[in-house]
């Protein structure tokens, strides 16, 4: 069910392409006796062109390791790269211009300007950008999520379903190298969300994109190429070609040793 590594090694295997990487990712708050961390000397490569899901209990530090991926959290000690690129020494101006240029993003609030049109919602950060849609490309990512008919239509015209998937088209749209997504079905009812997640593993096989998920469904984790486990800041365990049966048997080994059960999710513990 889950590969047996040593327990630095769960998250990383080094022989296949990588979109991204951390090697001793550490995140903490505050200082002295008082110091907790949210991460704890992570090491993890994401495979291109794969559908990776992250997994924990609450305080796990999932949601940490995202933001921290892809730009959106500074790091205590470690370092990220994106690519080639190494994030962790970046300045805020340059995150900047790398998150909008290089990364997608998809969150449980669909983010949507309410007087735009969908297509307008779709190419909105390259058009603030100033880049020109490549529009073969866009056209590609609005017929594969089934948006061909409501690009006029405005976001209360349309469905959950529907806007999240704009949010998807929005992205794809600019090609990135890393699409980051965080309980992208928590605000929809299961069969938006099963149309969402397929449309997720259709853009990895498909239009051949890299997509990291956070999610605590294991329906949802049961579509990724790949699960990823967190148990107090660590990667604890990894699963291959999981299915949603396999992975709520592996979430129940957590539950019944839970610290922060009931607690926000990601919230830090002592070190």
């Amino acid at each position: 069910m889950s590969t047996p590594a040593t327990a630095h090694a769960y998250g990383t295997e080094p022989a296949a392409p990588v979109a991204a990487r951390a090697r001793a990712l550490t995140k903490a708050y505050g200082s002295g006796e008082t110091t907790v961390l949210a991460l704890d000397s992570v090491d993890v490569d994401i495979a291109r062109g794969a559908f990776t899901a992250v997994m924990g209990p609450s305080g796990s530090g999932k949601s940490t390791l995202m933001h921290c991926l892809a730009g959106l959290d500074t790091v205590s000690a470690g370092q990220v790269w994106l690519g080639d690129t190494e994030i962790t020494g970046l300045k805020e101006r340059e995150l900047t211009r790398l998150r909008r240029d290089r990364i997608g993003f998809m969150f449980q609030s669909f983010n949507l300007l309410p007087t735009l049109t969908a297509a307008e919602n779709i190419t909105l950060p390259m058009d603030i950008a100033g880049r020109t849609p490549d529009r073969a490309w866009v056209d590609r990512v609005i017929d594969t999520l089934g948006l061909r008919d409501r690009l006029k239509h405005r976001p209360a015209q349309l469905s959950g379903g529907q806007q999240q998937r704009v949010a998807c088209a929005r992205a794809l749209a600019s090609r990135p190298e890393l699409i980051f997504t965080d309980e992208p079905t928590g605000n929809l009812d299961s069969r938006a969300g099963a149309e969402v997640l397929a449309f997720l593993r259709e853009a990895v096989d498909s239009l051949e994109q890299t997509v990291v998920m956070v999610t605590h469904d294991p329906g949802a984790a049961g579509h990724a190429d790949l699960v990823l486990f967190l148990g107090d800041g660590r990667i604890v365990d990894r699963m291959e070609r999981p299915t949603s049966e396999a992975v709520l048997e592996r979430m129940r080994l957590f539950s019944g040793a839970r610290p922060h059960l009931g607690a926000p999710d990601d919230a830090p513990r002592k070190s």
